[in-house]
């Protein structure tokens, strides 16, 4: 980068550099070859009108910062101030000017890229003029001396241009390393993600884009971290779940084989490999729901139903068990029509309801509640069962978690349920949230867009 940087102010100078020569050119040039010629036409008529003081004052001139060269063509030149450079006059100049015209070598001296024609000094790149000295005629040529006239200042200008150059390329690396040092560390700090490493520490108190960079790095760095853990976690409990019953299937089916086993005991075990076969199944199409729903974006397939007469299907479907707990039902739904994918919302209703009436005691009660406002529906299931400690309610959602695990154990739940609930209602874009307090029930809020 540091490179970068010095190149382009490299660049830069000598685009400049061709700019202000391309306006020399264009502009300065003609400027100075007409005040120069009208210079040479003063220095012409105080001549002719003091052909006395003609050396003197040539002299006078040249000191003041001019160099000029006077001839007759025949042998007889003089030069006054510094030496040209080059004495480059090409053939025929000299006796035009001595013919009477004027030599107009600034304004034709040839234009190069990387050359100000201002400052070389050539006699090509002079003014020629005709003077009548003691009734001889001489050709007469000058221009400024830019070493006497801009020497002192050129020097001063080329310290300036290059001690800035030199602070400029001592600016830029001290900026480029301020840039790229965290941008380093950013690059090591990615090159451990991705070995698995997520102990990244970076200085984030820089309050520019960079330090913004780096915290939104560290957060991503987390979230990597919690994500990968959980999918360990997902794996083992998938593992755990399915060990299980498989465990217990195997066991019962090999105590079957004994010929001598009662058939009371027989019937007992057949029904233990039922329930456990029952449990992979319904686990195996929890984990497909939850995977269609995270990795499927047409997952859901939309119509509009009555969610009045949806409830009223869940709440039949349980009513045995209502019965067998001797629970009330309070049921305060208005008519709203949803679209929405009616299967799915239905197995959201199912899980809802079927925990509150599994963690409801007998002769408690269980309330379902929707309504329609603002483009909203919001359902409510509260019970009056046990309810939910504070350290266990932020995590009731998260997958195979379980409240109480020797509890769920005991009701056969695989801690999926709620997860794929809180996947299907934000698959609808809409919000689920749950409150309670240990020994007074639960409250679960279901709220989604109605179209």
């Amino acid at each position: 980068m540091c490179v970068i940087f010095c190149s382009v102010i490299l660049i830069s100078s000598v685009l400049g550099f061709l700019a202000s020569n391309l306006y020399y050119q264009s502009q300065i040039k003609p400027k100075n070859d007409a005040k120069l010629t009208e210079m040479a036409a003063g220095l012409q008529q105080f001549i002719q009108d003091h052909p006395g003081t003609v050396e003197e004052y040539l002299l006078s001139t040249a000191s003041l910062g001019y160099k000029m060269y006077l001839s007759n063509g025949r042998g007889n030149e003089t030069f006054y101030g510094l030496p040209f450079r080059k004495n480059d006059l090409q053939e025929g100049v000299l006796e035009q000017v001595l013919a009477g015209g004027i030599y107009h070598g600034v304004a034709e001296f040839p234009s190069q890229a990387f050359v100000t024609g201002f400052f070389d000094n050539q006699l090509t790149n002079t003014i020629g003029v005709p003077v009548q000295i003691r009734g001889e005629t001489y050709a007469l040529f000058m221009r400024p001396d830019a070493e006497v006239q801009f020497g002192e200042l050129r020097i001063f200008f080329a310290v300036l241009i290059g001690v800035t150059i030199l602070l400029s390329l001592c600016f830029v690396m001290i900026t480029v390393l301020h840039v790229v040092r965290p941008i380093t560390r950013l690059t090591e700090a990615t090159k451990k993600i991705s070995k698995g490493r997520y102990d990244i520490q970076l200085y984030t108190a820089r309050r520019d884009e960079i330090g913004q960079l780096a915290s939104h790095f560290l957060i991503m760095s987390r979230e990597l971290e919690r994500t990968n853990r959980a999918r360990q976690e997902f794996v083992a409990n998938v593992s755990h779940e399915i060990e299980s019953p498989l465990t217990s299937i195997q066991g019962f089916a090999h105590t079957l084989k004994d010929p001598d086993l009662p058939e009371e005991q027989r019937t007992q075990y057949l029904s233990i490999i039922e329930e456990e076969s029952r449990r992979l199944s319904m686990l195996s199409k929890q984990l497909l729901t939850l995977s269609s729903l995270d990795y499927d974006q047409n997952a859901l397939h939309k119509k509009t139903f009555e969610l009045r007469a949806q409830l009223r299907q869940v709440l039949q479907i349980l009513e045995w068990r209502l019965t067998e707990k001797e629970l009330a039902v309070r049921l305060n739904v208005e008519e709203i029509t949803i679209n929405g994918d009616a299967n799915l919302l239905y197995q959201v209703w199912m899980n809802l309801l079927s925990n509150a009436v599994k963690y409801t005691p007998s002769g408690g009660s269980v309330s379902v509640a929707a309504k329609a406002a603002d483009g909203m529906c919001t359902v409510t299931v509260e019970d009056t069962g046990e309810g939910i400690s504070e350290a266990d309610l932020p995590m009731i959602f998260d997958r195979f978690y379980k409240v109480e695990r020797a509890r769920t154990r005991e009701h056969s739940s695989s801690g999926l349920g709620l997860s794929i609930a809180r996947k299907i209602i934000e698959a609808h874009n809409g919000t689920i949230e749950a409150s309670s307090k240990t020994g007074a029930g639960t409250v679960f809020t279901v709220k989604i867009p109605l179209l």
